[in-house]
């Protein structure tokens, strides 16, 4: 239904996504304004939900692009009017809070971001409120690294702090190798964290905040974690999992405390946790306040009926209004999701007949699948079915991108 009250978004997406997110918006009586980065100019933007268009020369959050961006919305600003930011990447998350805190609009702000976007932060604001994370350390001091390195058991990761998924992750096995990374980093390393690497099952937690409170949850579990994929040249599964499980309800008890922890008030969010092998217990690993990517967003709707991007919009409208939001029904069914890098490109999936099959990827050097049922062993046994028979026929794999990808 349309809003009582037409509203303007300003929607920011560096990379191509968020179609839904624009054409619900636009459903809803709003006017829709994308800002994106110049090299998506000729991308399949839903051109019938968007009322203009503005570009950026970069997706970077460096000051110089950062500056362009202030400037150029202020002189847009001056003929047109601005209700909402919508960050709809991770990588624009820091520009929708500037943009929040530079034009006094409602939303995010700079301090509460940095709790979606630098794992560092997220990881001692956790810390400090009681949710359990791997041993981590900031590479700031020396003195401060070395009793980290002697303390803790490797192997162990050092992260970028802004980098979205599993970009510039590199894994150290001793101390000597642990500060030669750190010395590459050269006077970029205050922008890293390193922390304990323990092996564990990973989940991800896929859900829609409103008025500070989780309203809609869906629990999956990565059956090839996106680090296992980066840096292994693997195949990415991942499954939705049992709502009545008490795994469910342990991940959306923890989910509940992070958001809490981190002031989430209305927005989607994505975030991941495993569980370790050494003790069984449920750690943070990081959270973004946006839909969660990699088509993850299709296996959830598959499963609920629930589409992340659409809710969303309706989500923020429902905030802006002052109304209240009705959380959407979940169907309660299962799904399972698989892709892989193609070494051709357009993949025949004309073999792939299974019925479970309701969608298929359609990324030139890609191959992917999402299945759906009411039986979640059903759904595991296509997986393993399906990941065979790509590994032996169309698999391919290339070293991790110094940028994200999707």
């Amino acid at each position: 239904m349309p809003a009582q009250s037409p509203l303007s978004f300003l929607c920011i997406a560096t990379f191509f996504k968020g179609e839904a997110f624009m054409r619900a918006s636009k459903a809803l009586g709003h006017t829709v304004y994308l800002l994106t980065e110049e090299r998506h100019r000729d991308k399949a933007w839903p051109h019938e939900a968007i009322d203009e268009i503005f570009y950026l020369p970069s997706e970077s959050n460096d000051s110089q692009n950062l500056d362009t961006l202030i400037m150029g919305l202020s002189h847009t600003m001056r003929s047109r009017h601005i209700d909402r930011v919508i960050s709809l990447d991770d990588f624009d998350v820091e520009k929708g809070a500037l943009v929040r805190e530079t034009f006094r609009l409602p939303g995010m702000g700079q301090t509460t971001a940095r709790f979606f976007r630098d794992k560092l932060a997220m990881r001692m604001r956790a810390q400090a409120e009681g949710i359990r994370v791997p041993r981590f350390s900031s590479l700031f001091n020396d003195e401060q690294l070395t009793t980290y390195l002697r303390e803790s058991e490797g192997p162990w990761l050092i992260k970028p702090r802004s980098e979205a998924s599993t970009t510039g992750i590199r894994k150290v096995h001793s101390l000597d190798e642990a500060w030669q990374v750190v010395h590459s980093l050269g006077d970029n390393r205050h922008q890293f964290l390193i922390e304990e690497f323990k092996p564990g099952t990973v989940f991800h937690v896929d859900s829609l905040s409103y008025n500070s409170k989780a309203v809609f949850t869906r629990a999956s579990e990565y059956l090839a974690t996106p680090m296992e994929v980066a840096h292994g040249g693997g195949v990415f599964r991942t499954q939705t999992l049992p709502l009545d499980s008490a795994l469910v309800a342990d991940l959306m008890a923890i989910n509940d405390a992070v958001m809490a922890a981190f002031g989430m008030r209305h927005s989607a969010s994505h975030s991941e946790y495993i569980r370790g092998n050494h003790d069984g217990e449920l750690y943070f690993l990081e959270t973004a306040s946006r839909v969660g990517g990699a088509h993850i967003a299709e296996m959830v709707e598959a499963a609920s009926g629930v589409n992340l991007w659409a809710e969303w919009a309706k989500l923020e409208t429902a905030a802006a209004l002052k109304q209240p939001y009705t959380p959407p029904v979940d169907t309660g069914r299962h799904a399972g999701l698989i892709a892989s890098l193609a070494n051709e490109a357009r993949p025949d999936t004309s073999a792939f007949t299974d019925p479970e099959i309701v969608w298929r990827m359609s990324r030139e050097h890609h191959i992917g699948f999402i299945v759906q049922s009411d039986s979640p062993e059903r759904i595991r046994t296509l997986l393993d079915d399906y990941i065979i028979r790509i590994q032996s026929s169309v698999h391919a794999s290339m070293p991790v991108a110094d940028k994200p990808t999707n």
